[in-house]
């Protein structure tokens, strides 16, 4: 599967090992239209963006868009900070982005005790111990990023119930109804076959995305390939690839308010 545009990667801001210009070169030998940058939320604790390189990372991004001829964006894999729905991507910081994923990741600057709890302690102990998790944190999970769509600007929701638990049903709902994507996320296996179909039949759109850390996975799908090869989800509800472009939701939001 060919992508027009490769939404989630990293790059040396964060914990990435290339560089903005590497993964633009990337993009375009094989043949992206768009790329964005999008390295991990303020507020992860061992490599997230700065807000002091913010300048260069914007710098960056412009020229490797004027040398390559493809559209580079600055982007953010802004972190859930909590049952709120909070992220680390503050409104007065939305004037430096173009793109606004979301996950849950650990190890981030919770908004609570609660919150560091259920997030990174349960959901990590659940996954090690590979037991099925409690409804009481299925129903938190689901709350927290429901409440994170309705209420902010939120393009692409990544690796939907990778390490955490959640009713995927539930947050496809919402996303279809917001607008905001769900991601197929192509360098880690995130929903169970069943899983996708059911998030497939609420009508939700998807993006497909490398989330390379290395330049050589710029553009790769093959996870996703494997996944679609066995799940039928019609192409006609993945916006990125087959030439056409995602309608993303935070910049219809900037062009209405700021």
């Amino acid at each position: 599967m060919h992508l027009t545009g490769d939404y989630h990667t990293h790059t040396i801001y964060s914990h990435g090992k290339g560089t903005v210009m590497e993964n633009a070169v990337r993009a375009k030998e094989i043949g992206l239209k768009e790329i964005a940058i999008t390295d991990h939320g303020f507020k992860q604790m061992a490599f997230g963006l700065r807000h002091k390189r913010m300048p260069s990372l914007i710098r960056d991004c412009k020229e490797a868009s004027e040398k390559t001829g493809i559209n580079v964006y600055v982007g953010i894999e802004a972190n859930l900070l909590g049952e709120s729905g909070k992220t680390d991507l503050d409104e007065r910081d939305y004037k430096d982005f173009d793109i606004f994923l979301m996950g849950i990741h650990r190890f981030v600057k919770f908004e609570r005790i609660r919150d560091f709890n259920h997030i990174l302690v349960k959901n990590y102990l659940y996954t090690v111990f590979k037991k099925e998790a409690s409804q009481k944190l299925i129903a938190y999970n689901t709350r927290a990023l429901v409440n994170s769509i309705q209420k902010y600007p939120i393009d692409a929701i990544t690796h939907l119930n990778y390490l955490s638990f959640c009713d995927v049903v539930e947050v496809a709902k919402a996303a279809r109804d917001y607008g905001t994507y769900i991601e197929l996320n192509s360098k880690k296996v995130h929903l169970t076959d069943e899983q996708l179909a059911a998030v497939r039949d609420t009508g939700v759109r998807f993006i497909i995305d490398s989330d390379a850390h290395s330049v050589d996975r710029i553009g790769d799908t093959k996870i996703v390939d494997e996944l679609l090869s066995r799940v039928d989800v019609p192409l006609g509800q993945i916006d990125n690839v087959e030439g056409r472009f995602p309608r993303f939701r935070f910049r219809e939001y900037k062009e209405r308010n700021l």
